[in-house]
């Protein structure tokens, strides 16, 4: 009787921290991106970056680990599914240069980011 309590006791210990080391394993993806871009007024370069959630899922960060850059967004619900997993660096492209439009992260996304690189070309298009 006394290892049956004993293993229910166990139970939930055990259940929290395979949960924890699932959220721990989850909070951070490597991304390599072949090519600079512009954020937010700061040029990231080409190389090796992790994608970070913080610990309350509300926020994002952009780290490589090489060169001291760093960038954190609000996470929303946007156009992924809830029970989508993937997390991506999306892009556009404007000129010759490749701009980061969001970031996914599970079911959920930045606003878009590239917002003022965006009007500034449709100033340039229409010669003002």
């Amino acid at each position: 009787m006394k290892s049956i309590l004993r293993n229910l006791a166990l139970a939930p210990a055990l259940m929290a921290a395979a949960a924890l080391m699932t959220t721990s394993a989850m909070a951070e993806t490597a991304i390599k991106v072949p090519f600079n871009f512009p954020v937010g007024g700061k040029v990231f370069p080409a190389g090796r970056y992790v994608v970070e959630r913080d610990d309350s899922g509300s926020f994002v960060s952009l780290i490589n680990r090489d060169v001291p850059v760093v960038a954190s967004w609000v996470l929303t619900p946007g156009s992924p599914a809830p029970t989508e997993t993937k997390i991506a660096l999306k892009f556009d492209e404007v000129g010759h240069t490749h701009v980061l439009q969001s970031i996914q992260y599970g079911g959920l996304i930045t606003s878009k980011l590239d917002k003022n690189l965006e009007h500034q070309a449709n100033q340039t298009a229409e010669g003002r």
